[in-house]
This record gives C-alpha cells, sequence and structure tokens, in this order.
C-alpha cells in the first residue's frame, strides 16, 4: 500500500500519545530538505501516557517491521505512513500522524 515517506519532521507518536523520534535517518535521501526515515533504526518514545500492570509498559521504543516495498535508501526500505510497526513492550503500533505529502512511496 502506498504512503507518504516518513521523514525526520514527521509527527510520530505511540498508540498512548508517547512522541517518537527515528534513532537514526538515511544521510543520503531527503525529502522535505530533511533526511528520511528507514525501517532499520528502531524509534525513541518519550512521554507513553500508557500506566500498565507491573511488567508490561510505558512504551519506550517503536520499531516498522514494513515499509516501502520499492524505494530503498542505504539498502533499507524508507518508513512509510500506511507501514507496519509495533512498540516495545506494549505491542501497540507507531501512528504517523503528519509527515510530508510530496513524495510516496510503495
Amino acid at each position: 500500500m502506498p504512503g507518504p515517506i516518513l521523514h525526520l519532521g514527521a509527527v510520530v507518536t505511540c498508540a498512548h500519545g508517547g512522541k517518537a523520534v527515528p534513532t537514526e535517518v538515511s544521510s543520503c535521501v531527503f525529502v522535505s530538505g530533511m533526511a528520511v526515515a528507514t525501517i532499520a533504526a528502531p524509534y525513541s518514545i518519550a512521554g507513553c501516557a500508557f500506566a500498565p500492570p507491573p511488567g508490561n509498559g510505558p512504551c519506550v521504543m517503536g520499531q516498522w517491521l514494513v515499509g516501502a516495498t520499492s524505494v530503498f535508501s542505504q539498502g533499507q526500505p524508507v518508513a512509510i505512513q500506511s507501514g507496519k510497526s509495533t512498540c516495545t513492550p506494549t505491542g501497540t503500533p507507531l501512528l504517523p500522524m503528519s509527515a510530508q505529502t510530496l513524495v510516496q512511496a510503495t
């Protein structure tokens, strides 16, 4: 499924509202003047509001599991808004709230 490519300026959260940012971006490909994220690097999550039972939270890291199938940077699929992801330790997905809209990937 096509979707906008996620970049350093994209707004991504965990399912509980924590802010997620990529721990590493590609320095080879830029969209809207910012480096793109690939599925290789995890996202760091801060401010997750989930108050779980002991041993299951809050969200601290997120990882894209499925990204673009035809657009790569440094040999890795780029992260896209319609991609599949998971947060640890809760297992909930990352939620891209906004991203650049000029470049789409499949």
